[in-house]
């Protein structure tokens, strides 16, 4: 199946530099919709045969304009929403200070700011992919609408790694309304 991964379009505290966890209620700013619209345009020659989101509100407005375009429903994923952050939801960048990596961990099991860890959002798209897997045939494409850090843990995952696999460097400057394209068998 090919696996359509999209970045949800700029947010408000994307604009604002704020980290936005799961935090629910996050608008897109207009660019954040140019975005989406750009997104569909660039996804319409493409036969998808589902359009899921994470059930987050950047998320599901991104989403909405490209399923639009495809006559799709979304079908909002819980499974597909950005790391919870805690206590660190709603700082800026600029709020944040640094914290060591506690000894023996690996950062990707880090639970910063009492939320989750790379390695609980792994533990909760292992699932999902398994249920894409028993629901689509290689030749189909689905579109998935996320956030940053989950899709780093996706297309980790998708690329046979585990949570302390990611490339950090590699997705660390996935914009907004990026579009990634990933071949998958389902194993």
């Amino acid at each position: 199946m090919l696996l359509h991964l999209l970045r949800h379009g700029q947010s408000t505290w994307n604009l604002e530099r704020r980290l936005q966890g799961q935090t629910m209620d996050v608008p897109l700013t207009p660019l954040g919709v140019a975005q989406a619209e750009g997104a569909r345009d660039a996804l319409a020659h493409r036969r998808l045969m589902a359009v899921l989101s994470s059930d987050q509100v950047r998320a599901l407005d991104t989403a909405t304009v490209v399923a639009t375009g495809q006559g799709l429903r979304v079908e909002p994923e819980p499974r597909l929403r950005e790391v919870g952050l805690g206590a660190l939801e709603g700082l800026r960048y600029d709020e944040l200070v640094a914290e060591e990596t506690p000894p023996g961990m690996d950062v990707s099991e880090v639970r910063w700011g009492g939320g989750e860890s790379m390695a609980d959002v792994a533990a909760r798209l292992r699932p999902l992919l398994a249920d894409l897997a028993g629901r689509f045939g290689v030749d189909d494409e689905v579109l998935v609408v996320s956030h940053g850090d989950t899709l780093k843990v996706l297309i980790t995952l998708l690329d046979g790694g585990t949570h302390r696999d990611i490339d950090w460097d590699a997705w660390s400057t996935w914009p907004n309304g990026h579009i990634e394209t990933r071949g998958w068998l389902g194993r």
